[in-house]
């Protein structure tokens, strides 16, 4: 008998969900940083390193936001958050199984980019619109354990991050909030 190939065959291991490997952000080229990096000033330059020092595999993507999405935020929520719909679009939910691990890859990928803003507004604003996302998706939520748990975690995300927004902020969310509750 030949030997079982540690290569993935479809649908075990290297099981492929069309348009999720490449729905978010392109990053920039090496050359376009390298070229970027050489306008900033040497103090601005510091604070860069500094802050990529804390991550090790998205350090180009990291730059990239550093680089050229920080000072529009706004921009940078939107076009996640639109990115984040065509996932959930595209993602195939035929079985509960594909459909929770669809829903992981998105929310692995939108905690990253969170972290890269380290905004706490841009945080409630994209784990809301995840929450509403799953929620329109009208999967039986309360028969996965799995799922049910994951939105309630991102509820609770939600609420520990609104809690250090200001009051008129925190207002102006409550209503979407209470919503995914229900």
């Amino acid at each position: 008998m030949g030997k079982i190939s540690p290569v993935a065959s479809p649908g075990v291991i290297g099981l492929s969900l069309p348009g999720l490997n490449d729905f978010f952000m392109k990053i920039a080229s090496l050359t376009e940083i390298k070229r970027e990096l050489d306008t900033i000033p040497g103090d601005g330059l510091v604070r860069i390193c500094l802050r990529l020092a804390a991550y090790r595999k998205e350090n180009k993507e990291l730059l990239h936001y550093l680089l050229f999405e920080s000072h529009q935020e706004d921009g940078y929520v939107n076009a996640i958050r639109e990115e984040v719909t065509v996932a959930f679009a595209e993602m195939n939910a035929g079985t509960m199984y594909l459909a929770k691990k669809s829903i992981r890859r998105i929310l692995r990928t939108l905690k990253k980019y969170i972290r890269y803003s380290g905004d706490k507004q841009t945080e409630v604003e994209l784990l809301i619109h995840f929450c509403e996302a799953v929620k329109a998706l009208n999967l039986p939520l309360r028969e996965s354990k799995v799922l049910m748990n994951l939105y309630e975690r991102q509820l609770a995300s939600i609420e520990k991050a609104l809690s250090t927004l200001h009051e008129d902020l925190q207002a102006d969310y409550r209503g979407r909030i209470e919503e995914l509750k229900s």
